[in-house]
């Protein structure tokens, strides 16, 4: 292990201590802002929360463990479709019940262990479902950077497809020819260049953030006081399945963060306190009108290269992310963002997801020449981006990720032949 500058229970000094936790900030700023644009919530609310479930987190897991959660981007599709059947306060309905589930787990971790969670989401189930969560966002990323809304239709913009393309040429430039922190912030980098791109090209409306005022408290969504708290199976089946990802996403976060700091995490303190801290900042988050959250692999990625572990600069980059949540002018800057550029940076991030989930194929050394996995990876695939459905009822459907989750968790069960490879044995 490279030698500490921080250990997780040390502080640094003030201006120090400034720094390091903007930086922090900065590194997940870009995609945490993106999702809720996406789905058509407040940037202001998802820094909010961000902050705040950042917060629980860090009290949860007892002050050892320095991870920055953010917006989840398994959920944009779930979101999307909640929204589409029930509106958005049912999309926020169903994000408390995804924390439901992380607490019952988190329960059934804490009283029988956890090797039998690893055994139930092993990598070839996880992989392809990680893969489906990035391809079925792709048209819409390709939607976003090349039309514009004209009269209620989609119409081909050359001008704005090359929004998208410098915003796109700028991340990639970022990710290939820098090193450091740099490289771990390239889609911060690649909106602002995208933006300034806008700018020159007469595609910015500015007219929002000169009648904004400096303080604005977030938009919330408030349970009870903006929807009605109506829950139904149609709604369960579209956003709870998702946690079978970001449980296995938080696992292995979880298993790379403490190789970096030089701690077992999923033994102390615990795999059941990490995941129910992850639970209960989603929980937080959607009482308010938040996006689910989950811990950012950048952030993973500030502590590798600074060496800097201290928890104390991670709860800085979440008072930061409250307090710029506050300023109106900044949130309504972001508000300006053409969706090429979004769209832009998409094509990159939605991709980066699908890869990952090849990654991990990779990294378990995935025998394809084994007909088992090649038919558990298969019908993943083609059932989460067919965009397949079951129709139980009128009101009542499976569909999509959702569905190719669940289909890959009994296809693991049942069919014969099963390994013992989990997601931790790659990791050890």
């Amino acid at each position: 292990m490279s030698v500490k500058v921080l250990d997780v229970h040390e502080k640094p000094q003030p201006i120090r201590w400034l720094v390091l936790s903007l930086q922090h900030m900065f590194a997940m700023f870009g995609a945490t802002i993106l999702v809720p644009q996406l789905v058509g919530l407040s940037p202001a609310i998802a820094l909010l929360t961000s902050g705040i479930a950042t917060i629980v987190f860090i009290i949860v897991t007892k002050f050892q463990v320095p991870a920055y959660l953010g917006s989840s981007f398994a959920f944009i599709v779930p979101i999307q479709m909640a929204t589409q059947s029930g509106g958005i306060g049912s999309a926020m309905i169903g994000s408390m019940f995804v924390a439901l589930v992380y607490a019952i787990i988190s329960l059934l971790i804490y009283k029988t262990g956890y090797n039998w969670i690893m055994k139930l989401l092993p990598p070839i189930v996880v992989g392809p479902v990680i893969m489906v969560i990035g391809l079925a966002l792709a048209p819409t990323a390709v939607n976003m950077a090349s039309t514009i809304n004209v009269d209620g239709a989609d119409v081909y913009s050359g001008l704005h497809f090359s929004a998208a393309l410098v915003t796109l040429a700028s991340a990639v430039f970022c990710l290939m020819f820098f090193k450091g922190i740099i490289s771990l912030m390239p889609v911060l980098i690649g909106i602002v260049v995208g933006y300034i791109y806008s700018a020159f090209i007469g595609i910015l409306d500015f007219s929002k953030v000169v009648e904004a005022k400096w303080f604005a408290v977030p938009e919330m969504l408030i349970p009870g006081v903006d929807y009605e708290f109506v829950v139904t199976p149609t709604l369960l089946i579209i956003m709870v399945p998702i946690a079978i990802v970001t449980i296995s996403e938080h696992i292995g976060h979880q298993l790379v963060l403490g190789k970096v700091v030089d701690r077992n995490y999923i033994e102390s303190p615990g795999l059941h306190r990490s995941l129910l801290g992850d639970g209960l900042g989603t929980l937080m988050s959607g009482l308010v009108g938040g996006p689910p959250k989950t811990t950012y692999g950048e952030n993973i990625g500030v502590l590798a290269i600074t060496r800097v572990y201290s928890v104390y600069v991670i709860m800085g980059a979440a008072v930061f992310a409250i307090l710029f949540s506050f300023i109106g002018k900044i949130m309504a800057l972001i508000a300006t963002i053409p969706t090429a550029v979004l769209g832009g940076i998409s094509i990159l991030l939605f991709g980066i997801i699908a890869s990952s989930g090849i990654r991990m194929l990779i990294d378990h050394k995935i025998d394809f020449d084994n007909q088992r996995n090649l038919v558990i990876a298969s019908i993943i695939l083609v059932i989460g981006i067919g965009g397949a459905t079951i129709n139980i009822s009128e009101t009542f459907q499976i569909g999509g990720m959702a569905l190719s989750a669940i289909v890959g968790v009994l296809l693991n069960l049942v069919l014969p032949g099963k390994t013992d490879d989990t997601l931790m044995d790659r990791e050890e």
